[in-house]
């Protein structure tokens, strides 16, 4: 299995045990700088390890937190080994001062991580330790090693949008395809080369070429499936899964031109509880809060520099109506990053390298300060934290006109960060907009409070590396 669901999300197995095994080699790490500072006879050091351990727990969980935060595992699939390691060096530089501040709150049972010398051998020995527990986890796995066999049952437009989407990398990092079973009167719109000529039944195939998954792609259903053939191979201990929920979870969004209404309204997810909803919100308040403590001293120095710029007369914030939940009409408030009259001949997308950007503009947009003042939206009530991006009304009008399900981005608030923003670029046009909607969709289909954790953790990498922002 190369994936585990928790709370309706799909999580790449890998990860999770690579993960788990930092946190033990961090945990190993600061055990090792204790014992070197403080003991340096091994029986007295087995005798207190019950006193060291909360100290090397808390630790690993720092610097595993932080590594989510910068995409320290992801970054192995773009960056490489070296890409991987430079941002585990950051991550170990910032969780030093974070460990003080935890000491700080926790004295009677933090004792070694409030030692300096201590926080400093650990983070050097969890890098060497860590650098070489990878290196050998890479090499001994290898790279098919957690990827399921899948075939795919169908070859017309469904399993060509299978095929060209997933066929990149980075999609295609948890499963290898075998092939494609064109069924009769089907349109074929598969190349030749990825088709599979059955010469028996598909439970005869799978018994000769053995694999995990058999994605059901077929564009129509009242035209007839093998179920016999189907459930001889559900029956073999091959997992059989329709084609949209496939994309779902190999993909992380919604097969957009695949789903219908009816699978929206009897697919699992797009529940919300009373719970969820006092949690969203409790979470949205925390997380406005403390983004507003550590962001004042920038938002202060944006409009002084936004004033020195443009003049004392010059506004420094600036107001839009957006699109909200269910459809309401509210406004959004943001540091201005155009010229005064940018909008005079009316709304238009904002596109890369616009003319209308000022100086000032250009930096804050590409650190994503321009968004600071949306926390009080989230503070009123008016936007969630984590959601979809707020849109405008004469924007939202003619989306929904020409994207299928676009008006359905609005059955929960808008966010000031999303699933959208974490996995796609800055949207300028209605194709961009078409692609986020897919992330958006599976966002909605399967939020949960962990989903929301996520991506505030992630949000951290977007507004560090500028991915995504325009």
């Amino acid at each position: 299995m190369a994936h585990v669901r928790l709370f309706r999300h799909y999580i790449h197995l890998p990860y999770v045990i690579l993960g788990l095994i930092d946190f033990a080699v961090l945990v190993v790490a600061l055990s090792i700088a204790v014992f070197f500072r403080y003991f340096g006879d091994i029986p007295l050091f087995l005798d207190n390890f019950a006193f060291i351990l909360p100290s090397a727990v808390v630790f690993a969980a720092l610097n595993l937190l932080v590594m989510i935060a910068i995409g320290v595992h992801q970054s192995r699939l773009e960056e490489g080994m070296s890409g991987m390691m430079l941002r585990t060096i950051m991550a170990l530089i910032v969780s030093v001062p974070l460990c003080g501040f935890t000491y700080l709150l926790s004295t009677e049972w933090l004792w070694y991580i409030g030692s300096s010398s201590v926080l400093t051998t650990g983070s050097v020995f969890g890098f060497f330790l860590l650098g070489i527990v990878r290196s050998l986890f890479f090499a001994t796995v290898g790279k098919e090693t957690f990827k399921r066999k899948v075939l795919v049952l169908g070859a017309g437009f469904r399993a060509r949008q299978i095929d060209e989407d997933l066929r990149t990398p980075f999609n295609r990092k948890g499963f290898i395809l075998t092939g494609f079973v064109p069924l009769p009167d089907e349109p074929i719109e598969i190349t030749s080369d990825h088709l599979l000529e059955l010469t028996g039944t598909l439970q005869q195939h799978i018994v000769k070429n053995p694999v995990n998954e058999i994605v059901v792609a077929v564009d129509d259903r009242r035209k007839g499936l093998p179920m016999e053939d189907l459930l001889e191979c559900k029956m073999e201990g091959v997992k059989i899964i329709d084609g949209v929920n496939f994309y779902e979870r190999e993909s992380r969004k919604v097969a957009l031109e695949m789903v219908t209404r009816g699978w929206l309204v009897f697919s699992d997810g797009f529940t919300v509880s009373s719970v969820f909803g006092f949690g969203k919100r409790s979470l949205d308040i925390v997380a406005a809060t403390m983004l507003l403590l550590a962001g004042l001293p920038l938002m202060i120095l944006t409009a002084i520099a936004i004033k020195i710029e443009d003049g004392l007369k010059a506004p420094v914030l600036y107001s839009q109506e957006r699109v909200g939940l269910n459809g309401r009409i509210f406004r959004v408030h943001k540091f201005r990053s155009m010229i005064t009259d940018a909008e005079k001949n009316g709304a238009v997308w904002a596109s890369q390298n616009d003319a209308r950007v000022t100086k000032v503009g250009e930096f804050i947009r590409k650190v994503r300060i321009d968004e600071l003042p949306q926390i009080f939206n989230v503070l009123n009530g008016t936007m969630a934290f984590v959601g979809p991006r707020p849109e405008r009304p004469v924007f939202v009008e003619q989306l929904s006109e020409r994207i299928p399900f676009y008006s359905e981005r609005h059955r929960v608030k808008p966010g000031l960060t999303g699933w959208a923003q974490l996995c796609f670029a800055y949207a300028d046009n209605e194709e961009d907009t078409r692609e986020k909607l897919r992330y958006d969709l599976y966002y909605i289909k399967n939020q949960s409070l962990l989903l929301d954790l996520l991506i505030i953790i992630q949000t951290v990498e977007v507004v560090l590396f500028k991915k995504g922002s325009r």
